[in-house]
């Protein structure tokens, strides 16, 4: 089974670089792969939201959102751990949009 996607746009941050995810997106939604849009991971952190523990556990997970340690931190504050040996971050604050693809696509 492929691993899931989750992108990240960043909506009230806005700490990802606007290109950056701009391209992300939208090579995400002209490729053939599935995945999940969240308008903001630190949102669905605050409201606790229980689709955070479902993705966290459910096998693959490729997260397209900022710095690593945070995601960590924000899936932790919510109470929920990422498996770090089936989830992979890929950072669109430092990385270009081509790099956090090809992360995306391994």
């Amino acid at each position: 089974m492929a691993a899931r996607i989750l992108y990240c746009h960043c909506a009230y941050a806005n700490v990802v670089p606007v290109e950056t995810k701009t391209a992300v997106l939208e090579a995400l939604a002209n490729a053939d792969v599935e995945f999940e849009a969240a308008p903001d991971l630190c949102e669905m952190t605050a409201r606790r939201d229980p689709r955070l523990a479902e993705l966290a556990g459910n096998g693959e997970l490729r997260i397209a959102a900022c710095y690593p340690r945070a995601v960590k931190w924000l899936f932790a504050s919510a109470g929920v751990t990422l498996d770090e040996s089936v989830v992979k971050i890929c950072n669109m604050r430092t990385d270009t949009a081509e790099k956090v693809l090809e992360e995306l696509r391994k």
